[in-house]
């Protein structure tokens, strides 16, 4: 019998939406893979988050990669029996500086198939949602939203039916010196190796990534029960305006920036912007808030769930359906305007990272990306 270590095309580190991503675009070019995770599953950002692929409002970089993974997302979905819970944004302003930055980005290249209601066409589209002060919507198709905490371990499972990817869990990583690769359960050599550390910045490449100047995004997210109808699509607030840059830089949100910051200072401390997602069994995912520090502590302020709540309560004019879950996320994060941190620590190695929360969004382009400029 042979002590030689078995031997791959790719070796990817990291289960989690960016290492999958890596694993599929490897694959279908026919090259050998195996996934090394040091959990039992996927346990960080890719699962704690809304499993919402948003494109409208985002920066055009981000937005051009969130096209390419949406349509890779429902590629995937339906290979893997994998369900699309929810579809479509519903961006509701309740203010006049809010409507007026829709209105400007309904004349921007990012716009393309989205359509601003009135209130009074909202509220007839759904008249469950009793905003008071509703002023306009605006209606995007684009958006899709899958149960992350099933739907990325659900990816893996196809990866290894459909396409035979190699499978180590619960396998840390000690060392690499390519093309042998040291893992707890043995060794193994690659040709080529992408490391997904997600947030994780002190067990493989530490000089590399504190070089980064990345630090840890942390977010307080809940899950309620059902408010007793379906909403219209994924629902998002005045707040969400400012924390995407396809809506944050247009001209009017000045305006909101100032109004906001004059009514709702504790929300923008906080980082505070309210989406609500909806399950298939009808609960509905709400958050989130976002403190940036490396160390982040793992405790929840329950002062952050009630500004949460306060919002839902403006933005639905109903009460929150009584709370089943509450978690922390947390996500690698720059100080910089970065999307995805790429670094080559050898020629046959690429760390790659997503500095924001939006993985799910992104990652699928990302993973094609980088597959492509290593085996060009």
């Amino acid at each position: 019998m042979s002590n030689d270590p078995e031997k791959f095309d790719l070796a990817v580190v990291g289960a989690g939406i960016v290492g999958l991503s890596c694993a599929l675009a490897a694959a279908r070019r026919g090259l050998k893979v195996i996934v090394i995770e040091r959990d039992v599953r996927a346990a960080g950002a890719s699962v704690r988050n809304f499993g919402l692929v948003t494109l409208t409002g985002q920066e055009m970089r981000v937005w051009r990669l969130a096209r390419r993974s949406r349509d890779v997302w429902l590629e995937v979905a339906a290979q893997a029996g994998i369900p699309i819970v929810q579809r479509g944004l519903w961006a509701a302003a309740r203010r006049p500086e809010s409507a007026a930055v829709l209105e400007a980005f309904l004349h921007s290249d990012m716009a393309e198939g989205c359509h601003l209601l009135s209130a009074a066409a909202a509220r007839q589209r759904c008249p469950e949602l009793h905003t008071s002060d509703l002023r306009a919507v605006l209606v995007s198709p684009h958006e899709l939203r899958v149960e992350s905490r099933t739907a990325i371990p659900a990816v893996a499972e196809w990866l290894a039916r459909a396409w035979d990817v190699s499978f180590r869990w619960q396998t840390a990583v000690h060392a690499f010196d390519p093309p042998r690769i040291d893992t707890s359960r043995g060794s193994l050599r690659a040709d080529a190796a992408v490391v997904c550390p997600g947030d994780d910045f002190s067990t493989l490449f530490p000089a590399r990534l504190a070089g980064a100047g990345l630090t840890r995004c942390t977010l307080q997210m809940l899950r309620l029960g059902s408010p007793g109808f379906t909403l219209p699509g994924t629902l998002m607030s005045d707040l969400s305006l400012l924390r995407y840059g396809g809506f944050a830089s247009l001209p009017e949100a000045g305006e909101l920036r100032r109004r906001l910051q004059a009514e709702q200072s504790e929300y923008l401390r906080h980082g505070i912007h309210l989406i609500v997602a909806q399950g298939s069994d009808g609960s509905l995912i709400v958050g989130d808030s976002h403190h940036y520090e490396a160390g982040a502590p793992p405790f929840a302020d329950e002062e952050i769930y009630h500004l949460l709540f306060e919002e839902y309560r403006a933005v639905t004019g109903r009460p929150p359906p009584p709370v089943r879950e509450r978690w922390l996320g947390s996500y690698a994060s720059s100080a910089g305007n970065q999307v995805v941190l790429i670094e080559r620590p050898a020629p046959s190695v690429r760390l790659v990272t997503v500095i924001s929360g939006i993985g799910a969004s992104t990652g699928f382009a990302i993973g094609e990306d980088v597959i492509e400029e290593l085996f060009a």
